[in-house]
């Protein structure tokens, strides 16, 4: 298990050190397979810090560019969440029956048609499933198609049926904020104007991603398609809090380590699309916690990333 915590550490790093890591925690820890929480979040911030000026340190590309790519993956991110379960089900011919989420559906085949429903070609979820596999690989021109169409899918809402229910007026989550549907135009008009910029610049100049990223987002599918976990439950919400406040934390742990603007960027992405939809939808707010506690977990990490890069950079210089 210890080798699972060096995955955190970038590629050149582990083969350069990793053995010595693991005879360390061997020999600091003798026969446990797995360090005490206190050395396992330190490996991991000491990973994340690495991994963070590795990619600072990269000529490569210029900061805002990879900035705005990671911008577009937060946000494909965002609008797939809630339709895990469904495309889970959809990959693999299941049918959920009485546990679909947010559509009448009698079966995973398009061509199944319950009754008062319509037959539905596609999930709604596999276009920001498509946009997100598409960024990693550092391909917009692709993510580009499945973003515009999400935009379709939201605007005619009242009218198409290519997506089914969902696709009219599908199931947000709530995490930090208010939830975010199908039809929520903000988000999708956002992710496609940032695949737009990346489609626009030469493909060499995008970082591409190993497919290792998506293991992630398939262990999520599988929970959410075996367990049928929705994105209304307690357990969905308290999750998807845990892992934006975990992801703000990690944003502002690459930017301490190396002074960089990029980091910024995506946070501001997501603050501004989740402050929108409080404002948009105050009513739909889950008020799990309070407003104003919320909405000062959306803001203030902008200041805070942007003081911290500051001092950073003030420190770097030369006295």
């Amino acid at each position: 298990m210890n080798r699972l915590l060096l995955a955190v550490f970038p590629e050149p790093y582990r083969s350069r050190h990793g053995e010595e890591l693991l005879a360390c925690l061997s020999e600091a820890y003798p026969g446990r397979s797995w360090p005490p929480p206190k050395e396992a979040a330190a490996l991991v911030r000491a990973g994340v810090q690495t991994r963070a000026r590795a990619v600072a340190d990269d000529p490569a590309r210029p900061w805002w560019l990879d900035g705005i790519q990671l911008s577009a993956l937060v946000l494909a991110a965002l609008a797939l969440v809630p339709y895990l379960q469904d495309v889970w089900h959809w990959a693999l011919h299941i049918d959920p029956g009485r546990r679909a989420i947010a559509f009448h559906f009698s079966g995973w085949y398009p061509w199944a048609q319950g009754p008062h429903t319509q037959t539905r070609l596609l999930p709604y979820g596999l276009l920001p499933l498509v946009c997100l596999i598409a960024l990693l690989r550092g391909r917009p021109w692709i993510a580009l198609p499945a973003a515009a169409a999400m935009i379709y899918a939201g605007s005619t809402y009242t009218s198409t049926t290519l997506f089914g229910d969902e696709g009219r007026a599908g199931l947000g989550y709530y995490g930090l904020g208010a939830p975010l549907t199908a039809h929520d135009l903000v988000l999708s008009g956002v992710l496609c104007t940032a695949c737009a910029v990346l489609a626009a610049c030469r493909p060499g100049r995008l970082r591409r991603h190993s497919y290792r990223w998506l293991v992630p987002l398939v262990l999520a599918m599988f929970m959410a398609g075996s367990l049928d976990i929705v994105s209304t439950s307690p357990t969905f919400q308290r999750g998807l809090f845990g892992l934006e406040v975990v992801a703000l934390f990690a944003a502002w742990v690459a930017t301490a380590a190396t002074g960089d603007h990029r980091w910024l960027i995506p946070v501001a992405a997501f603050a501004f699309i989740r402050t929108q939809a409080i404002v948009a939808h105050p009513d739909g707010f889950l008020r799990s916690l309070p407003d104003l506690v919320v909405l000062f977990l959306l803001v203030a990490p902008l200041p805070a990333l942007a003081i911290t890069a500051q001092h950073r950079q003030n420190r770097a210089l030369p006295g």
